[in-house]
């Protein structure tokens, strides 16, 4: 029966997706000899497991719309769920790498936008827990199948820059900003009607009338 061992050895940006995505590399090790793995349908639950680093004070500030006021973190900081994510590892003998794809978003409506754009340098404590399926022979024997050991799990740490740099090589000098429908609609009517080009100048132009409109 095979003993599979999982380690991360990196995490890159995949420059060419549709949409964001980092690469996990992912290699696996078969610890019992005389086994060929003819492949594995695997799962992974990626965890932020935020109590395990430490932030500054420009992090808590950016941070206080997600965990509140930095006087009740110890309370309000906890680890949470990242994202879920598959892959089908191809057959190999004693150990293979492959690319483990975790699809990434901007909308700073997703709970985990919010962690990394407030996160300034430093790496984010990261805990993927596997789960999936395993078809593998034994010295030539019958096709079996065994499910992914319940206590699989890798505890990695990623650098804050490659999600940085993600978010720049899709995004760049950009941010993304979800709106209701109706409050889309109000403002897409006061930029038609003062005929501004622009949604960013239409935001301008509302903060100087609402800036006057407290000096007056």
């Amino acid at each position: 029966m095979p003993s599979l061992r999982f380690t991360f050895e990196k995490v890159e940006v995949e420059p060419f997706a549709v949409a964001p995505q980092l690469i996990f590399k992912l290699r696996l090790t078969n610890t019992t000899p005389g086994e060929t793995i003819h492949t594995v349908a695997l799962r992974a639950q990626v965890m932020l497991e935020t109590t395990l680093r430490s932030y500054s004070s420009g992090e808590k500030a950016s941070m206080r719309d997600l965990f509140g006021e930095p006087e009740r973190w110890s309370k309000t900081v906890k680890t949470f769920l990242w994202t879920h994510t598959s892959t089908v590892v191809p057959a190999f003998s004693e150990n293979t790498m492959v690319h483990l794809p975790v699809p990434c978003t901007f909308d700073f409506n997703v709970a985990a936008t919010k962690y990394f754009a407030g996160l300034e340098n430093g790496e984010v404590p990261l805990c993927v827990q596997f789960s999936g399926t395993v078809f593998y022979a034994h010295d030539g024997g019958p096709l079996q199948v065994m499910p992914v050991s319940w206590d699989q799990e890798v505890h990695f740490r990623m650098p804050v820059q490659i999600w940085k740099d993600l978010m720049e090589a899709y995004y760049p000098a950009t941010a993304w900003l979800c709106l209701q429908r109706d409050a889309f609609e109000q403002l897409f009517q006061y930029k038609v009607d003062r005929g501004i080009l622009t949604f960013e100048q239409a935001l301008e132009s509302l903060f100087r009338a609402a800036e006057e409109n407290v000096q007056s």
